[in-house]
């Protein structure tokens, strides 16, 4: 049956559809017969008598550069009583605006299924919800402190420094050995945010690429592995990254059912997580990228898998 769908996403303007997983979303959405509005999470209001509004357009999509999308009239949704289902799908960063926009959502559960849950999100920041599984991981330090960083690298060499909340490959640094910007890059953190930040041993198996693999509703959907280009060591799409096809390692199949129950238990439907050289890395909740290179390269239909396990739990 028809749903009504309202999606939470940046301006449809600036969506590039080669390789733009909400569109790919809707548009699998669009030709199962259901109907999509779109939204910004700054359009939220929450009113006196407990109804949550959106100010936001219908919206059709249709694979076409340039003329990809049309907006009907603009209009007031509720979003408890309009709509069926809200995909929060507004890029990070992972600020104080995201996180409001979780409350306001998942004050109208569970008459509307918010994908991925509202709550969960808010709770399972990328470079923090992997820490419960880090057994997983490459050696890894939170910390804002220059003292514990050197006895990090003293231990491990090679480090790799990023923000907690980045994305995109955004202010990702790798520091050699030797290297003597360690004190001055650690101000800059220290200046620039307010929360700690991440260090990580660095893994030379990220010449070999970086994969992404896509979660659904706990089950593992496919991967892609992302190869950085020359010069650098960020593999992401948005910093210039190519993609190759690539099957799942024994032991990414072993992450995967890791990570599944959990994932399936907190209402987080559509996950990426990052594994470079069989280390976890990432476990991203908040708008998951990769999909339409995993069917691209495996002839998979991921946006498919996101309906029929949508579906289901209607």
């Amino acid at each position: 049956m028809p749903l009504n769908i309202a999606v939470q996403m940046d301006p449809m303007d600036k969506v590039k559809i080669a390789g733009d997983s909400s569109f790919a979303i809707i548009e699998s959405g669009q030709k199962r017969g259901h109907k999509f509005w779109h939204y910004d999470v700054g359009e939220l209001s929450h009113h006196e008598d407990g109804r949550l509004t959106a100010r936001g357009h219908p919206v059709t999509v249709q694979r076409v550069d340039g003329d990809h999308y049309s907006f009907g009239d603009l209009g007031t949704l509720d979003l408890r009583d309009d709509i069926d289902v809200v995909l929060m799908r507004q890029d990070p960063p992972f600020d104080l605006s995201y996180i409001t926009g979780t409350h306001l959502l998942e004050r109208i559960q569970p008459d509307t299924l918010v994908v991925n849950d509202p709550a969960s999100v808010r709770n399972a920041p990328e470079k923090l919800f992997v820490l419960d599984f880090a057994e997983f991981m490459p050696p890894t330090l939170i910390t804002r402190s220059l003292k514990d960083i050197r006895a990090f690298q003293r231990e491990h060499g090679q480090i790799v420094v990023k923000p907690l909340y980045g994305n995109a490959g955004s202010a990702v640094f790798f520091v050699g050995e030797d290297d003597k910007n360690l004190a001055a890059l650690t101000e800059m953190f220290n200046d620039v945010w307010v929360e700690p930040f991440m260090v990580q041993a660095f893994l030379p198996d990220v010449s070999a690429g970086d994969k992404r693999i896509v979660l659904v509703d706990g089950e593992a959907a496919g991967g892609v592995n992302r190869l950085p280009k020359e010069g650098e060591i960020r593999s992401n799409f948005a910093v210039g990254g190519s993609g190759a096809q690539s099957e799942l390692t024994p032991r990414e199949l072993e992450i995967c059912e890791a990570l599944g129950p959990e994932l399936k238990k907190r209402g987080l439907l559509f996950v990426g997580i990052d594994v470079i050289g069989g280390y976890l890395t990432e476990i991203n909740v908040t708008s998951p990228t990769g999909i339409v290179s995993i069917d691209a390269f495996n002839g998979t239909d991921t946006s498919g898998m996101i309906w029929d396990a949508i579906e289901a739990k209607l």
